[in-house]
């Protein structure tokens, strides 16, 4: 049946600025002309969307990314019969402003694999629970990625490095590792923008803000299964989801299950 073929799934994430994603297959069904009240950042996964925007015909590829105004009418269908596979960020209208309108109309569709890496990444951290501070890392720098698109700047004179902002940061993260803190936390303790501590802390310890806090908290997780305590409590009291989400990158920093790791006491 038709219906079997059209699948969706939406839910509006933890992370501010992310007002809703959507992860669909259509096969069958078209859009018709509409508008969000907020940007729509769409990367396609299998098939080819075609869509009208501000009266012109444009297709949504593999290989793009497809940036959508707030307010623009548009509409969107499979360009043949196997349908199509999406994944879409709608991003409160704010995060871009309004300025950004006219050129995303002129120039939907960017072609910068680097972009699309980084959202298909942002959408693996959305699926995984206590991955917040990833995604938020994650999207700042789409946004700066998309002001530069959409503002045709380029980045030939870089921030130089601020070793001391770096570990201002790291000692943040430490004494938050249990809890975690988000990027706006920092950025309002350490009183510069969320993105200059991301790039000061990773051209200072080369690995993101995100990366370090995970490291930490593996760590600090060795410490309590060699004390005895099992894995469903040495993943909550190092600040992880649960013991899954500990398991997940336990394995991939160490090589093993942390409950492998404590059985060799």
């Amino acid at each position: 049946m038709a219906a079997d073929r059209e699948l969706v799934k939406a839910w509006r994430p933890p992370i501010k600025g992310i007002t809703e994603v959507l992860h669909a297959r259509f096969v069958e069904h078209a859009y018709p002309m509409h508008v969000h009240d907020s940007w729509t950042v769409l990367i396609i996964d299998d098939g080819m969307v075609r869509y009208d925007l501000d009266r012109h015909e444009h297709g949504a590829l593999t290989k793009l990314v497809t940036l959508l105004p707030p307010y623009v009418p548009h509409n969107g269908r499979a360009a043949n019969s196997q349908g199509f596979r999406k994944r879409v960020l709608y991003l409160d209208q704010a995060e871009l402003g309004e300025d950004l309108i006219g050129p995303a109309v002129d120039h939907p569709a960017l072609g910068d694999p680097q972009l699309r890496q980084s959202i298909d990444r942002l959408h693996t951290a959305l699926l995984s629970p206590g991955e917040e501070l990833e995604a938020e890392t994650r999207l700042k720098l789409i946004h700066e990625r998309l002001h530069t698109h959409l503002l045709r700047t380029t980045d030939d004179n870089p921030a130089p490095p601020d070793p001391r902002l770096a570990r201002d940061l790291r000692d943040l993260l430490d004494s938050h590792i249990n809890e975690g803190i988000s990027l706006d936390e920092a950025a309002r303790h350490l009183h510069r923008h969320p993105t200059h501590l991301i790039r000061a802390f990773t051209r200072a310890y080369a690995m993101a803000p995100h990366q370090y806090l995970t490291s930490r908290r593996v760590d600090q997780a060795r410490h309590l299964l060699l004390q005895g305590l099992p894995p469903s409590t040495a993943a909550i009291d190092s600040g992880f989801y649960d013991q899954s989400h500990l398991t997940r990158h336990f394995k991939r920093i160490l090589g093993v299950s942390p409950a492998r790791y404590a059985s060799q006491r």
